[in-house]
């Protein structure tokens, strides 16, 4: 499996981007797909899933009612709409595949590369 995540960028709080993943192959149909983030000095955490069986989504309360995460079948990608943009997002992002788990960082099976998000205030 091989993910490739695009899309991180500098913004101003208020503002938004949306980060994208590219997967290969038939992942969607045998893992669950999510983002993480990592800021500086801080663990990687967790940040929003979408599971493999129905498309069900799930957020990490920070920022919840502000990101979307959202599945393209046609294009195989799974992307991260983030709006509202505070400093507190300011991280490197991950998009991760899990077969088990897609909440927890150590049980993720396959790690894209990093695509930097900075919020300025």
């Amino acid at each position: 499996v091989q993910l490739q995540a695009s899309g991180g960028g500098l913004v101003q709080a208020g503002g938004s981007l949306r980060l994208s993943c590219a997967a290969s192959g038939r992942t969607f149909s045998s893992y669950h797909m999510g983002w993480f983030r990592q800021a500086p000095g801080k663990e990687r955490e967790f940040v929003a899933a979408i599971f493999r069986s129905g498309g069900t989504t799930f957020y990490a309360d920070s920022v919840k009612g502000r990101f979307t995460i959202s599945k393209d079948y046609a294009k195989n990608t799974v992307s991260l709409q983030m709006n509202s943009l505070k400093p507190e997002d300011t991280a490197v992002y991950y998009c991760a595949a899990g077969r088990r788990t897609i909440v927890a960082a150590s049980g993720i099976d396959y790690w894209g590369k990093e695509t930097q998000v900075t919020v300025s205030s």
